[in-house]
């Protein structure tokens, strides 16, 4: 137990002039046996990969209360101890449903257009965009949805450019209409800052920056944020504030995108699990949603993500679960997936919400 406040606490990162009522009424969002469970489940996987390190939200759909925040790293040798610093933004190939939806609201694209991601190897510009399975051939010809489940890098991007064509500017236009990045400040969590757009050293974006940014690079966020844009597609298109203590709801935006584009991304998110990369995070016990996650950095690390929500049809909880690790086997799905997994049936199992059905 000792172990698990800790967690929380460095999660939280209280100033220390704060009174131990206040650390008390920041904390009380948290489900103590929930946190418990989510460290165990999380810090054995991460010793099973011997990953460097790992985090896992949960969070309320409808109220934005948190209910579980894990964050832990390797230090001197084996053991995994709280992090320091869990507000670290990284790139993250999360944003394929994001750039895919922001695609929809041009009206220009839909989910069942079919894009030629040919033997999975495509030239932009002076660089080649990759799929996972590039050398077994490639996917060939698939529908937007199909590649959104095979996380298709190519997909998204020939998708962006049927949407957008040569004008970047209306794509980062309709995230910020969507509130991509937000929010910018959460009550007791220290050092949150806007998602960071790294912007190419010329004054545009080229076709290959903004290939690389469409799937997750050329940019950095926290898990918390792209926690809270995966809850507002859980909540019918409606963003909330995350929260540590419990208050009144605060809404950041009523609706990021139509509530069509919004149901046809939660349908294909659904199709991730069932038929997708997803499937190591598909329960017998309840219809999960979400997107896995891969993107390699210059130092030969992955950070591996599985990102969604439950029930697929009638949002409860979102959760999010992000490791950092070295190396090759990295699989969003089969790894982050896993631990996503086992939460939401330990939720799904023993929360009173669901047991009172």
């Amino acid at each position: 137990m000792r172990h698990t406040i800790l967690t929380i606490i460095a999660f939280i990162g209280l100033a220390s002039c704060q009174s131990k009522q206040k650390t008390i009424e920041l904390m009380s969002t948290i489900d103590s046996t929930l946190q418990v469970k989510a460290t165990s489940i999380l810090e054995n996987k991460l010793s099973e990969l011997n990953a460097l390190s790992g985090q896992a939200i949960v969070m309320e759909v409808q109220t934005g209360h948190i209910k579980a925040m894990v964050g832990l790293e390797r230090k001197d040798g084996a053991n995994y101890l709280p992090c320091e610093n869990l507000s670290q933004a990284h790139e993250s190939a999360l944003m394929h449903p994001i750039s895919i939806l922001a695609a929809l609201e041009t009206g220009k694209v839909k989910l069942t257009n079919m894009v030629d991601v040919g033997n999975g190897s495509y030239s932009v510009q002076d660089r080649e965009l990759k799929d996972h399975n590039w050398h077994r051939g490639g996917y060939g010809k698939i529908s937007i949805k199909q590649g959104l489940a095979s996380s298709s890098n190519i997909a998204v991007y020939k998708t962006m450019e049927k949407a957008f064509g040569d004008d970047a500017q209306a794509y980062f236009n309709l995230l910020n209409n969507m509130s991509y990045g937000k929010p910018d400040s959460i009550a007791g969590i220290a050092n949150l800052k806007p998602a960071y757009f790294i912007t190419p050293k010329d004054s545009g974006w080229s076709d290959t920056a903004f290939a690389w940014f469409c799937i997750g690079y050329n940019q950095t966020i926290t898990p918390i944020q792209t926690l809270t844009f995966y809850n507002a597609i859980a909540n019918s298109g409606k963003m909330v504030q995350p929260q540590l203590y419990k208050d009144s709801t605060t809404v950041i935006n009523p609706q990021i995108a139509s509530q069509a584009n919004i149901d046809s991304l939660k349908q294909a998110l659904e199709y991730v699990v069932t038929d997708g990369l997803g499937q190591p995070a598909k329960s017998d016990k309840v219809q999960i949603a979400g997107e896995t996650g891969t993107v390699q950095f210059e130092d030969g690390s992955y950070i591996v993500e599985f990102c969604g929500y439950f029930p697929a049809n009638a949002p409860q909880y979102s959760i999010i679960v992000s490791i950092h690790k070295d190396g090759l086997p990295a699989s969003g799905g089969l790894m982050a997936g896993d631990v996503f997994k086992q939460i939401t049936e330990y939720i799904f199992t023993y929360n009173k919400y669901f047991n009172s059905k």
